[in-house]
């Protein structure tokens, strides 16, 4: 059914832009009823380029709408070169070719602007969600530092504690080497005294 889809509606297109030739130009001269086709041939256009973007995408349905309006008008105005006097146009045929030519050019203009709305509301919807995205990474990398910040904050007391615990031992240490420096100072005078006492007895 896509493929059929995505076959059909560019020839639908064409179909609708070369039918176009076939009304009348006055839109407001003849009444309502020729407006109202030509707001119909609008809204075909319109929905022939809806279905082509959602079916062959914005680029490549892009390339071929303007493929469509190019080959129309290059048929309109050989048919009206050709057919002139079908179309009454027995006079100033350029012109003519020109007005044609923009009618084509205005119903594929209608079918770009059919593309360039699903196309515009999934790049609105894309751009809320990197939006999206990007806030929830904004969140997580202040979480982060938030955590690394809990982090350092106890690495920094860790390290506090270390030094301190070192210092502590450091000035024990120190402590207990001079103690043993005096202890060891008084065990020799002792010791001096009491062989200086031993050598007086002994003489």
């Amino acid at each position: 059914m896509k493929r059929i889809i995505l076959y059909l509606t560019p020839v639908l297109l064409a179909l609708i832009i070369f039918a176009s030739n076939f009304l009348s130009a006055d839109l407001f001269v003849v009444g309502v009823q020729n407006f109202t086709v030509w707001f119909v041939l609008s809204i075909f256009s319109f929905a022939c380029g809806w279905l082509i973007n959602k079916t062959l995408g914005w680029i490549a349905g892009g390339r071929i709408v303007f493929a469509v309006v190019v080959a129309t008008t290059f048929v309109t105005i050989i048919m009206i070169s050709f057919f002139s006097s079908y179309f009454g146009l027995s006079d100033v045929l350029f012109e003519n070719m020109i007005l044609y030519s923009l009618r084509n050019v205005m119903l594929g203009a209608i079918a770009i602007f059919g593309m360039a709305i699903p196309e515009t509301m999934n790049l609105h919807r894309e751009i809320e969600t990197l939006q999206l995205k990007n806030e929830n990474h904004i969140e997580r990398a202040n979480h982060a530092e938030k955590e690394a910040e809990v982090i350092l904050k106890s690495a920094k007391i860790e390290a506090d504690k270390i030094i301190f615990d070192a210092n502590k031992k450091s000035h024990e240490i120190i402590q207990n080497k001079n103690r043993i420096e005096k202890e060891l100072k008084q065990f020799i005078r002792t010791e001096r005294e009491l062989i200086k006492q031993y050598e007086i007895n002994n003489d």
